[in-house]
C-alpha cells in the first residue's frame, strides 16, 4: 500500500508561503521584512492555483517561495534587526519602571544614525552577494543613478533627511568626475522628464535620467519609506562602484572635498582629485632590480647590435623604390569598409568614416562663457567630459569658474538663452527692464566671439562634430532636437532623411496634384475680385448653351437604332473607363474658352497634355500593381495553415499600422515644409 499524502506537505502548499507566515517565521516586523526583501532581491510570486497554495480558509494575497524565506533565515542583517528590537524593548521597560538612568545608558549604547551618525548595519555583504562581478554591478547601474540624482534634487523633509540628500549629491558628483576624467560620456538628450545621459564604461552602456534644477514639490501620495529603502541600497552600491572606477584610473577614493566651496555652489569644483604615482607619471615603469645596482648593457653586444642596424639601413635604392611603389598602391586601394545589410530590409549598421575631430577632445580648443540664464550644471559637465578645460560663468552661478569677466578676450564661445531685442529708449527715461531678454546695442557684442544657444552643445556631442553656429544663433529658429537613442530601421520614417527619398510614388503624385490645385486656387482668388459680374453673365450664358446642347442631344437620341451585340458592349465597357478622363479634360477646356471669350481675357494656361497623361498613366499603373500584389498575397495565404495564416494576419496588421503612422508623419512634415516655403516667398 502506498504512502498516504497529507494535505499541505507537497505541491503548491509546500513550495509557497504567505507573507504573514514568512514574517512569523523570521520573527521580525513587517517594515523590516519589506526592507530585507528589497535588499536581497526577493519579490512576491504568483502560484498557479492560489487555493491549493493557501493553507488557511481566507484568501491570501501575497505569496513567496519557501526556499527564498529559508534563505533569509541565514542573513546576518536578520540578527541586527532582532538586536535592535530587543534593545527597544529594554528601553521601553526601563522607562515603564521609572528607571531613567538605565534607559539613558541603553540609549547611549543604541545606534541612532540621526543623532550619532553611526549606521545600525552595513549592506556590504548584500552587495557582494547580489553582484559577484563588477560587470554585473555596471549592468544594474541605470536605476541606481536615476534614483540618486532624483533624491539629490529633492528638498529635505521629515521623510527625506538632509544627510541622505547630501550623500546622494556627493556620490553623484564623484561619479561625474570619473566620467570627466575617463571621458566615458557618449550622448545626451533633452526631454520633458529631464536630461538623459549615456556613458560607456568597460563596454557597458549606462543610461540614466537627471531632473532639471527646478524647485521640487514633495507630494504626500508617494511612500518615501519604500523609496528610502532603495536609496539606502543604491548609495552603498554606487560607493562600491565609484571606488572601483577611481582605482582603475589611478585616482584616490574618496577625493578631497572642500566644504566651503560646496556651500558657495561649487559642486564639481568642490572636489580635488588626487592620483597615485603610477597614474600621474606617463613614462614607462622602471624595471625592478630587487635591490641590486642597475647594470648597463655589455659593450661588445651593443656594438654588434649597432652594426646590424647599420646594415639593415643600407638598403639598395632600387629595392627601396619598389617597396614605396607597392606601399602607394596599397594605400590607394585602402578604403573604409562599408557594412551593408545582407538581405533587403535588414538592420542598417552605423558606417565608419574618416573624422578629423576626436569626440573626446571636441571642445578642447574652445573657451566657453555661460550666461546666467543657461543651465550651468549640465553644460559644465558635458563640456568638461568632451575636453573643455576653460569654462567661465557669471559670479552669481557659483564658485569654480575659469573667469567671471564676460569681456575676457580669451573667450571663444558664449552660450546664451535669451531672446534678442533691441534696447528701446522712451522719452523721459529708459526702456522697460526685462531680465529675461538680452538688450543689445552696437557695441555690446564682443568681436570674434561665437554666440550660440544651449542646444548647440547637445547636438554637437550627439553628432560627434561641431555644428554650424549660425543655425543656433540667438533668436534663430532651432533645428529639431532628435533623440540619439532611436535607431533607424528599414522602411520607417526618418526625420534626418529628405522627404523625397522616403515618400512612396503614390504620395509623390498626390503631392504634385495638390500643388497644381493650390496654384490654380490662388490664381482664381486673385481674379475673383475683378470678375464677379462677368462670372454671373458667364453662368447665365453657359446655362443657356447647356440647354441648347441638351436639346440637340435629345434629338440625336431619337435617331439611335436597336442595339449592339454582347461582344461590342464588352468592348465599349473596356474603353469607357479610358475615355472618361479625356471627356472631362475637353469639357474643362471648353468652359475656360467660353469664360475667356466673354471676359475678354486670355485663356488660362493649363498644364501640358503630356504631363497630365503621364500622371494618369502612373496612377493606373500603381493601381494595377497594387491589385496584382493583393491577389498574389491572397493566393499565398491560401497555401498556409490556419494557425500560420492568423499569425501572418497579425504581422500584417502591425506593419500596416506602422506604415499608417509613418504616412501621417510624412504628411505633417510636408505641410510644415510648404508653410515654410510660403513664408519665405
Amino acid at each position: 500500500m502506498g504512502r498516504i499524502k497529507k494535505k499541505g506537505e507537497s505541491g503548491n502548499a509546500k513550495n509557497y508561503i504567505t507573507r504573514t507566515h514568512a514574517v512569523k517565521k523570521l520573527q521580525i516586523s513587517l517594515p523590516d521584512f519589506r526592507k530585507l526583501c528589497i535588499w536581497k532581491g526577493i519579490f512576491p510570486r504568483e502560484p498557479r492555483n492560489r487555493k491549493k497554495a493557501s493553507k488557511s480558509a481566507t484568501s491570501s494575497t501575497t505569496f513567496y517561495y519557501s526556499k527564498d524565506i529559508q534563505y533569509l533565515l541565514h542573513e546576518p542583517l536578520l540578527q541586527k534587526f532582532r538586536e535592535q528590537k530587543v534593545l527597544e524593548k529594554k528601553i521601553s521597560r526601563a522607562l515603564g519602571r521609572g528607571d531613567v538612568g538605565d534607559a539613558s545608558r541603553l540609549e547611549r549604547n543604541a545606534a541612532r544614525p540621526e543623532k550619532t551618525g553611526k549606521p545600525r548595519y552595513t549592506l556590504d555583504n548584500v552587495i557582494r552577494e547580489r553582484y559577484p562581478t563588477f560587470v554585473d554591478a555596471l549592468r544594474d547601474l541605470d536605476d541606481c543613478l536615476s534614483m540618486l540624482f532624483l533624491f539629490a534634487n529633492l528638498p529635505s523633509t521629515s521623510t527625506v533627511p538632509a544627510k541622505m540628500i547630501a550623500r546622494c549629491e556627493r556620490l553623484c558628483l564623484e561619479f561625474q568626475h570619473y566620467l570627466i576624467v575617463s571621458q566615458s560620456l557618449r550622448k545626451s538628450f533633452l526631454s520633458i522628464k529631464g536630461i538623459y545621459y549615456q556613458a560607456t564604461i568597460q563596454g557597458e552602456d549606462i543610461l540614466w535620467l537627471v531632473p532639471y534644477k527646478f524647485n521640487q514639490r514633495v507630494v504626500g501620495d508617494v511612500d518615501f519609506r519604500i523609496m528610502g529603502t532603495f536609496v539606502e541600497f543604491y548609495m552603498t552600491l554606487l560607493g562600491f562602484v565609484n571606488f572601483r572606477l577611481y582605482t582603475s584610473v589611478g585616482l584616490k577614493y574618496p577625493p578631497k572635498f572642500d566644504q566651503a566651496k560646496d556651500e558657495q555652489a561649487g559642486e564639481l569644483g568642490a572636489f580635488q582629485l588626487e592620483g597615485t604615482a603610477t597614474a600621474i607619471s606617463d613614462e614607462a615603469p622602471a624595471q625592478l632590480t630587487n635591490g641590486e645596482a642597475e647594470a648597463g648593457p655589455d659593450p661588445k653586444t651593443q656594438a654588434e647590435v649597432n652594426k646590424l642596424i647599420k646594415e639593415m639601413r643600407d638598403v639598395d635604392v632600387d629595392g627601396e623604390r619598389v617597396e614605396t611603389a607597392v606601399d602607394e598602391d596599397e594605400a590607394a586601394t585602402n578604403a573604409i569598409d562599408k557594412f551593408e545589410p545582407a538581405a533587403p530590409g535588414g538592420d542598417i549598421l552605423p558606417q565608419p568614416s574618416y573624422s578629423g575631430n576626436e569626440p573626446d577632445s571636441l571642445f578642447a580648443n574652445c573657451t566657453f562663457y555661460l550666461s546666467r540664464e543657461t543651465p550651468r550644471q549640465p553644460l559644465e559637465f558635458i563640456l568638461r567630459s568632451f575636453g573643455c578645460k576653460r569654462i567661465g560663468w557669471d559670479a552669481v552661478l557659483g564658485e569654480g569658474a575659469y573667469t567671471t569677466d564676460e569681456r575676457d578676450p580669451s573667450i571663444t564661445h558664449q552660450i546664451v538663452d535669451r531672446p534678442v531685442i533691441q534696447a528701446t529708449m522712451e522719452e523721459g527715461g529708459d526702456g522697460e527692464d526685462n531680465q529675461t531678454s538680452q538688450k543689445l546695442e552696437a557695441n555690446q557684442r564682443m568681436p570674434g566671439r561665437t554666440y550660440v544657444q544651449p542646444q548647440w552643445v547637445w547636438d554637437s556631442i550627439n553628432d560627434s562634430e561641431l555644428k554650424r553656429p549660425d543655425l543656433y544663433a540667438p533668436g534663430a529658429q532651432l533645428p529639431p532636437h532628435l533623440s540619439p537613442f532611436v535607431q533607424s530601421t528599414q522602411g520607417a520614417y526618418d526625420p534626418t532623411v529628405p522627404l523625397e527619398e522616403q515618400q512612396t510614388e503614390g504620395e509623390a503624385l498626390e503631392d504634385s496634384e495638390e500643388e497644381v490645385d493650390e496654384d490654380e486656387a490662388d490664381e482664381d482668388g486673385d481674379e475673383e475680385l475683378d470678375d464677379t459680374l462677368a462670372v454671373k453673365r458667364i453662368k447665365g450664358v453657359a446655362d443657356g448653351m447647356d440647354i441648347a446642347q441638351s436639346d440637340d442631344e435629345e434629338n440625336e437620341g431619337d435617331d439611335t437604332f436597336g442595339g449592339f451585340s454582347e461582344d461590342e458592349k464588352a468592348a465599349d465597357g473596356d474603353d469607357a473607363n479610358g475615355s472618361e478622363d479625356d471627356e472631362q479634360a475637353i469639357e474643362l477646356q471648353y468652359q475656360r474658352e467660353l469664360e475667356a471669350e466673354l471676359t475678354g481675357k486670355p485663356i488660362k494656361q493649363t498644364p501640358s497634355n503630356s504631363q497630365s497623361k503621364a500622371k494618369v498613366e502612373a496612377k493606373k499603373r500603381l493601381a494595377k500593381q497594387a491589385k496584382e500584389e493583393a491577389e498574389e498575397l491572397e493566393r499565398a495565404k491560401g497555401m498556409l495553415s490556419k494557425k500560420k495564416r492568423k499569425l501572418f494576419e497579425q504581422m500584417q496588421y502591425t506593419n500596416n499600422k506602422k506604415s499608417a503612422e509613418d504616412q501621417k508623419l510624412r504628411e505633417k512634415r510636408r505641410k510644415l515644409e510648404k508653410q515654410k516655403g510660403k513664408v519665405k516667398v
